[in-house]
Parts: structure tokens; sequence; C-alpha cells
């Protein structure tokens, strides 16, 4: 975090974790009890690691991090933004549309698992498929890398089709609760489509959530489709990546009750959005991964080759409801039509790194 970032920071948070000096010791001051809790979340070290860089005994570090990372998320709530209204939801579709060519799109969807250390009692409660043990991190992202919608704290040991269900996100938009714009017209088309989140296997397709076709005997034009939708996808996947690298306790086993976990996972992804507007030239040195527009070809970025976040696990493709197979099929025919094709898009899909199994 660079010097202006932190020194705003901590003017927020001051009010919220000064104390006061006793007879008997003189308090930690707040810029000792912030840099403490950062150094926490980034270097992902153990509160017992970290007393010798901090000068912290553990027991007191452990409640400076919670009642920092309170007072961080509640100073910062206003940077996890959802959007309230239909034109607020256009906004973010505009966008997609200019910078990934993917219209209709008001969102990118992913969710990982966050390993935590056993609670006692717990049993098999946040057992998950990788035989750890997790609660799940959900999260919408905008154009901009920036999360719009977060969701934390299913356990592990629910099926991942059963954590997504779960979510507040998911029953708020099969509910119909999320104020998404009435389907329009596609762009130079008079095809009506909804308006759509994009994700990936792990998700269910829906009226309003695009995920890929499966690979297997896939056609040309499908591909197209997947081709297209990996754009925003990407920009979900970008998210999270710089999440990880950036707060190395995340991708860490964190040795906390789920409770104080689950702030810990709020904290990060809070000053992920905060730091991106402020600094992202400093706050992601390493870059992200993106594809040249003009030839596919996919920039990797430094962050490339750390270890990933625990993935979902892909879900059987049962009981899919046949307009939401409609609605794909739409965004197929226009994607391979000459309104919605891209310049060049079959080269760019080769160089892209699909196509190897289309069929001739």
């Amino acid at each position: 975090m660079d010097v202006a970032s932190f020194g705003y920071l901590l003017e927020m948070v001051t009010p919220l974790i000064v104390k006061q000096n006793t007879l008997l010791r003189e308090a930690i001051s707040p810029d000792r009890r912030l840099m403490a809790t950062l150094r926490y979340l980034v270097s992902g070290g153990t509160l017992e690691k970290l007393k010798f860089p901090t000068g912290i005994a553990p027991q007191t570090l452990g409640k400076i991090v919670e009642e920092t990372c309170d007072a961080i998320v509640q100073v910062l709530k206003g940077v996890i933004q959802t959007p309230a209204t239909e034109e607020e939801w256009k906004n973010v579709a505009v966008h997609f549309e200019r910078r990934w060519s993917f219209p209709h799109c008001i969102g990118a969807v992913d969710g990982k698992h966050i390993l935590i250390r056993k609670p006692l009692g717990s049993g098999s409660y946040y057992y998950n498929y990788q035989k750890s043990f997790s609660v799940v991190l959900m999260g919408v992202v905008d154009a901009n890398y920036e999360f719009i919608m977060v969701d934390v704290g299913t356990n592990g040991r629910v099926s991942d089709a059963g954590a997504i269900s779960k979510t507040e996100f998911y029953k708020r938009l099969v509910n119909k609760e999320l104020h998404i714009p009435e389907p329009d017209s596609l762009p130079s088309c008079d095809m009506t489509q909804p308006y759509v989140f994009a994700g990936d296997e792990a998700f269910p397709l829906l009226d309003n959530l695009m995920i890929p076709f499966s690979e297997d005997g896939i056609t040309k034009e499908q591909e197209i489709f997947n081709y297209r939708l990996a754009r925003p996808r990407r920009i979900a996947a970008n998210t999270f990546s710089v999440l990880a690298s950036r707060y190395r306790i995340l991708s860490q086993e964190i040795c906390l009750s789920p409770e104080k976990a689950i702030l810990i996972i709020l904290t990060c992804v809070h000053l992920h959005n905060f730091l991106r507007r402020k600094r992202d030239e400093f706050y992601n040195k390493g870059g992200y991964e993106v594809e040249n527009p003009n030839t596919g070809v996919i920039s990797y970025a430094d962050w490339a080759t750390e270890p990933p976040l625990l993935p979902l696990q892909p879900l059987p493709s049962l009981n899919v409801p046949e307009s939401a197979e409609q609605v794909r099929r739409n965004f197929l025919d226009y994607f391979n039509s000459v309104q919605g094709a891209e310049y060049g898009q079959y080269g760019l899909l080769k160089n892209h790194g699909f196509g190897k199994k289309m069929q001739k």
C-alpha cells in the first residue's frame, strides 16, 4: 500500500481503533495497529510469526487484527456497491460491451474455497471435496476488476451447487429481486435478450446466468460462444487472482474461528476495491491477464505462476431450464451472425487457445 493510501485509511479508522493510555501501559498507536493488521493480511504469516516484526504479543495482535478489520469494513462499506436500479445495471453492461465485446453482461461471477482451521467440535461441517476445511467466497465483479457483490461464509461441506444456492446473490437472482433490466434488443439487431451474468461450469445455467458449452462434441459455433463468454469470465478470474496475490492470508489456512475468518476475507475484499480506485498502478504491479484484441494472444500476469485459490467444483448439467438454453442459443446465433461477430474472431479463437476440439 502506498503512503498516501495508508494515510487516508489511517485517518478514517483512527476514531474506531484508538486506545487511551493508562497509568500502567502506553496504548499501541493507531498507525501501529493498522500496520500490523495489513502486515498480517498481506504476508499470510501466523500471529505467532508476526510477534517479532510487529513487536506485539500474538494474543494482543489477534485482538488488534479483529478490531482493525472490523473498523476497515465499517469505513470502507461504500466501496462495494451493488447496482440498485435498472440504469445502474445497464451502466455495468455498457462497460462490459465496450471493453470486452459481450453485450448485456451485467457482471462476472466466480467462487472459491478459502481454507480455515478445523473449528473445535465442528466434525465434518466445513470439510470440502479436497479433504480440507473451508468457507466459500463468492463474488460478482464489474468490467473494472472491482467487486460489486460479495457473499462469504457458506461452510465447505455443502456441495458447491448447494453453496451457490445459499448465497444472497442466487436467492435475489432467482426471486427477481436484483432489479435487473427487462430484456432488450442486442446491438445492430432486433433480437431481444435478457441481461445476464457470466459464470463458469460451477454455476447453473439460468435465464440471467450464462455458462460455457461443454467441450464434449463441441461445434465451431459453440466454441465462438465460449470464446466470447471467456472475456467477461476472465475479469472475475483476474480479480480473484489479484486478491489472493495481494492478500496471502487467503491462500493459507486461516487459523481463526470461522466468524473471524469471514471478517478477514471481507476486509481483504474491501481493501481490494479501495486500492483499485486509489492507486491501482501501485496496488497491482503484477498486472492483469489480458487478451490482445488484434491477435487473441493472452498476456499472463506476474501472479499467474502462483498457486490459485481452491475453485468450486463444476456442476452436472441436469434439469437445465429450456428458457435458459434458448437464451444461450440466441447469444450463440448472435455471436456467429454478421451483426454480432467480431472481425477475425475465428483467427482470434485459434490464438486464444480455443478450437482444439472443434468439429470439422
